[in-house]
């Protein structure tokens, strides 16, 4: 897995950086809204750090953090990508994101009385889609946003095994929620070449199960041609998730690589 992550970075990044030799000098990020039909497909590596607390029925609350490195390593399987579908200034996209980490090994962790246990077995499953109704609101040669209202579907299941010398502790929680978000997304052009700024923020609060949740994404894209282009960012999310008698506030924040392909 570890092998496979670095050898699809390896060939994005070959991409970004020999995109000017294959790309024409007309070549722009920026689409311009047209009548017809437009889609596009973007798997891509998001390898973010993971902080995620669990309190249990008001007992034992457990911080379990996995760092960049720590994720690849405990990364045991993992589906990543989206798609937009476009006519005029509407459009419909989809994000879906599925991984199951698992930590196996002594470490510490502390209950709600503050007292040091040791975790032998964490593992979190997740499955995340975001799907949204997108409205142009901006397209010039230079700048593209979009509005966008839709609901963000969140299925995870944390468990711990924690041990200490007196007594051990098995905790399984399911989180099952859609919650409605609202925000805006799109491209700057930079220096009106080839190369843009992909930005992406989202926030929701459906109240009951979900607290609150929201997305942001940031960082530098390239247009090969004009039907491929490729960006590296930075993406953070954060939810504040709720479910049989346990709270999970978790996030996760770390660099994304992708590959857009246009229709």
């Amino acid at each position: 897995m570890i092998f496979q992550l670095k050898r699809i970075s390896v060939t994005l990044l070959a991409l970004i950086f020999s995109g000017s030799a294959l790309a024409q000098s007309d070549v722009t990020p920026i689409f311009k809204v047209t009548d017809d039909w437009r889609f596009s497909v973007t798997p891509y590596v998001w390898v973010p750090g993971l902080m995620a607390t669990l309190s249990n029925n008001n007992g034992p609350v457990t911080t379990v953090d996995f760092s960049m490195n720590q994720i690849v390593s405990n990364l045991k399987s993992g589906v990543m990508g989206a798609t937009e579908i476009r006519k005029g200034k509407w459009g419909l996209s989809g994000d879906f994101f599925n991984a199951t980490l698992q930590n196996q090994g002594a470490f510490n962790a502390t209950d709600s009385t503050g007292t040091a246990r040791i975790a032998d077995l964490v593992t979190l499953k997740a499955t995340m889609f975001t799907g949204s109704v997108l409205y142009t609101v901006i397209n010039t040669k230079d700048l593209n946003m979009d509005a966008l209202v839709g609901a963000r579907a969140v299925f995870a299941t944390a468990s711990v095994n924690l041990n200490d010398r007196v007594d051990s502790l098995n905790a399984a929680t399911t989180f099952n929620t859609i919650t409605p978000i609202a925000g805006f997304k799109g491209r700057y052009r930079i220096a009106d070449s080839s190369w843009y700024v992909p930005y992406y923020a989202d926030a929701g609060s459906g109240g009951g199960t979900t607290t609150l949740t929201w997305q942001a994404i940031l960082g530098v894209g390239k247009a090969i041609n004009n039907w491929i282009d490729v960006s590296l960012t930075y993406r953070a999310l954060e939810a504040d998730l709720h479910g049989n008698g346990s709270v999970m506030k978790t996030n996760l924040k770390g660099p994304q690589l992708a590959m857009t392909f246009n229709f």
